[in-house]
């Protein structure tokens, strides 16, 4: 590259996908990101995004999977997402809880 010219963009990898931090909307807003990443692609109308819960959202790393008994009795809402083996460090689900949403 020639100094002073534009530097290059590279670009690895592409993966239009949703993402881990938006998780909360399947307990959170009346479309969660999911249906709205298909709504998207498909160039159908995107659905509401008001939030109507507040809500937090906790993975489940390894073994953490093996605390889903404990989370049902909180009322919260576990995702699982159905791997075959806990490992150190893989994601195997997450957990949303719920909360009245006040408005701020």
């Amino acid at each position: 590259m020639q100094e002073g010219s534009t530097p290059a963009l590279l670009v690895n990898e592409i993966a239009p996908r949703v993402h881990n931090s938006g998780h909360w909307t399947q307990n959170g807003c009346p479309t969660d990101q999911f249906e709205q990443h298909i709504r998207a692609i498909c160039n159908w109308p995107l659905g509401a995004t008001l939030r109507h819960n507040d809500v937090t959202m906790t993975n489940l790393i390894g073994d953490e999977i093996h605390q889903i008994p404990d989370v049902l009795q909180h009322g919260d809402i576990p995702h699982i997402y159905g791997k075959s083996e806990a490992r150190p460090g893989r994601k195997m689900g997450h957990i949303n809880s719920v909360f009245a949403y006040t408005k701020k």
